[in-house]
């Protein structure tokens, strides 16, 4: 017994449309997924600027420390060049992410 209660006009059984329900209820759990689909495509644009402004700072830092040998720069430089790394790999990791959705299945 199929039933036709669908705007689509599809007919599902009932047992396709209780698993068709728990999806959807899964699917409405997930706060990130509801995020992206209010807006789809838009990325923050935060993190690659960041790490350009991160990797200018500790290029300039690391050129002071060098030139005149100040404990203060190569400390800060110190401090700063992990952070940069960490961030510019995050950003990498969400450029070969993207990528890897985009890809269909043969």
């Amino acid at each position: 017994m199929e039933s036709r209660n669908d705007p689509e006009g599809v007919a599902l059984s009932p047992h396709e449309r209780l698993a068709l329900w728990g999806i959807e209820a899964g699917l409405r759990q997930d706060r990130r997924l509801a995020r992206r689909m209010r807006h789809p495509g838009a990325r923050p644009a935060w993190l690659p600027l960041s790490v350009a402004v991160l990797t200018c700072v500790s290029l300039l830092l690391l050129v002071t420390g060098i030139l005149t040998s100040d404990l203060t720069a190569l400390w800060c430089l110190a401090a700063l060049w992990p952070v940069t790394v960490l961030l510019a790999f995050r950003m990498l990791r969400r450029a070969a992410d993207a990528g890897g959705r985009s890809r269909t299945w043969p």
